[in-house]
């Protein structure tokens, strides 16, 4: 019976993660990407924020932003770091949160915990774009294996670990 349960308590959270991901997704792709500049607005956000960083530690910088598809930093003497929507790490902030709503918990710690849980990819995301920019600078050939290896395990281990945390700390209701 409790082999049961627990089967019928991982089908629904499945079920829930996959749908609430699947309407982010579709209203993401079809809605907000293609008829609003939501998406760039959010890069450049991310590239203002990085440049920021880059010239308090002393980097004189170039900053390219559109409002479609090209927007780059870099620092002065480099090629820079494109930007771009696969990069904002907005679907990385709706996989977080879709399994934090999706696992079984008590809702006013879910209020907080995806909030800050968001807040703690999009720091990790700017510190990422600030490091590829000073690789573009430091070492361009290693750019490509920096962003897609190193950044990305480095990211997916960190919301992992804010799953473990939730999963661990927050999802069960304290018994008094």
């Amino acid at each position: 019976m409790k082999a049961e349960l627990k089967k019928n308590a991982f089908f629904k959270f499945a079920i829930i993660s996959i749908i609430s991901y699947l309407v982010f997704y579709l209203i993401y792709n079809y809605i907000l990407k293609k008829y609003t500049y939501y998406d760039q607005n959010f890069i450049g956000h991310i590239i203002k924020v990085s440049n920021s960083v880059l010239q308090t530690i002393g980097y004189k910088t170039f900053l390219v932003l559109q409002d479609r598809d090209y927007q780059v930093i870099g620092v002065d003497g480099s090629s820079g770091v494109w930007i771009g929507s696969k990069c904002n790490s907005i679907t990385l902030f709706a996989l977080f949160s879709v399994f934090i709503i999706a696992y079984p918990g008590v809702i006013k710690h879910k209020l907080w915990f995806i909030p800050l849980g968001v807040l703690i990819i999009h720091t990790l995301n700017i510190c990422r774009v600030v490091a590829l920019a000073l690789i573009a600078f430091y070492s361009p050939e290693s750019l490509n294996f920096n962003h897609t290896y190193t950044f990305t395990f480095l990211i997916y281990i960190v919301i992992f670990t804010l799953w473990v945390i939730w999963i661990n700390k927050f999802s069960k209701p304290k018994l008094n």
